[in-house]
């Protein structure tokens, strides 16, 4: 593209979104008033279904995620009729994928209707458990290394994505069966992740192994020189860190690695947070695209919050997190659509105040349950 033309279409961008985001002038972090926007944000998405490949995708398992969410925290039975009309419709299927941590990410929101429902053979979680058995038992050249792309698929976890979509599930499914095999299998795969991913220094996660700097002349980097983080993709690792710690005994040998982890990441996202509260698709190169974008703030509002609300976090960051969810309030349109969202990706992209996906909308939602429990 025309290098004139990105320059233009980033102006207009910046414009636009500093414009939405300080548009409203009274403060939203009253409980009611986000009862009213997350409402309004799930009546407009359930009328405006969209989903990546099928109904049981991964775009569909964050979103519905985000429903169990706001469920648990309002108990507002609108939240439970969409939840249950999904998995009906559904038929309580994963998409099939077994390999792939993407495809069970449904399954959260199947195990969530379980726990919380209370009527006996409503809920059916064989194909839940086919999909774990699989996933995690059987061999699979993907599994063993067979694709040497650059992306590093040499491991079951290859992307830092995955750590929202599969371990939260393995963990929930190991506690609500009381099977803690499924558990100890998830840390397995986890530290795989986390030991290819990691960037101590930065403390932030490499989307794959693209990302990951080598010292060779060929690493990717920002216009300013430093490394590639992608908000979302760190977004969606410290959303489910929250999940995972939510559900994990508190007596289980490995909790503390995943306490410190979340706190590392917390220390760092909460240094990045630009001043008008939504962070930038690049985390350490904000001005590439510089305005704010809703996935990856969502999922840092919730993420934070829920730290706060959990002991993990220190309360003087409280206004941090009303400040990120003023601006996430400011993102919604009248009609309860939720705008200024990077499309589906892998590394930074720009969003506008019109781009929306069902996965923004669940960070949304999982950012005004939390913030609802901070307040109250």
């Amino acid at each position: 593209m025309n290098k004139s033309i990105i320059v233009l279409i980033a102006t207009i961008a910046f414009f636009s979104c500093s414009t939405a985001q300080k548009t409203l002038e009274k403060s939203t972090t009253g409980t009611s008033d986000i009862k009213k926007s997350m409402i309004k944000a799930l009546e407009w998405q359930e009328a405006h279904p969209i989903f990546a490949i099928a109904p049981t995708d991964w775009t569909e398992g964050a979103y519905y995620t985000g429903v169990t969410r706001a469920h648990k925290a309002t108990k507002d039975m609108m939240y439970m009729a969409a939840l249950k009309n999904q998995a009906y419709w559904n038929n309580w299927q994963t998409f099939d994928r077994l390999h792939h941590a993407d495809d069970v990410a449904i399954s959260y929101s199947y195990l969530y209707i379980d726990i919380n429902d209370g009527r006996r053979n409503f809920v059916d979680l064989e194909p839940t458990k086919k999909f774990l058995d699989a996933h995690l038992f059987e061999n699979d050249e993907w599994k063993a290394g067979a694709d040497k792309s650059d992306m590093g698929k040499t491991i079951l976890w290859w992307w830092c994505d995955a750590l929202f979509m599969a371990p939260p599930v393995l963990n929930l499914y190991a506690k609500h069966t009381n099977q803690p095999k499924y558990l100890e299998e998830m840390h397995k795969f986890y530290m795989e992740t986390y030991n290819q991913l990691y960037d101590k220094e930065e403390r932030l996660f490499a989307r794959d192994m693209r990302f990951v700097w080598t010292g060779s002349d060929k690493d990717q980097k920002e216009p300013n020189g430093k490394k590639i983080f992608w908000s979302r993709g760190n977004g969606w690792v410290i959303a489910g860190l929250a999940l995972l710690l939510e559900d994990m005994p508190k007596d289980y040998e490995n909790r503390p690695f995943y306490e410190n982890l979340f706190k590392e990441m917390s220390t760092r996202i909460l240094e990045l947070q630009p001043s008008d509260g939504l962070w930038r698709t690049s985390l350490l190169c904000p001005e590439t695209y510089d305005h704010g974008e809703v996935s990856g703030s969502g999922f840092y509002t919730f993420a934070i919050a829920w730290g706060i609300n959990n002991g993990l976090v220190d309360k003087k960051h409280i206004p941090a997190v009303k400040k990120a969810w003023n601006a996430l309030a400011k993102c919604q349109h009248e009609d309860g659509r939720v705008g200024w969202v990077q499309n589906i990706g892998a590394f930074p992209e720009p969003a506008t105040a019109d781009s929306w996906q069902n996965f923004g909308t669940g960070a949304f939602l999982m950012a005004g349950s939390e913030v609802i429990q901070l307040l109250d």
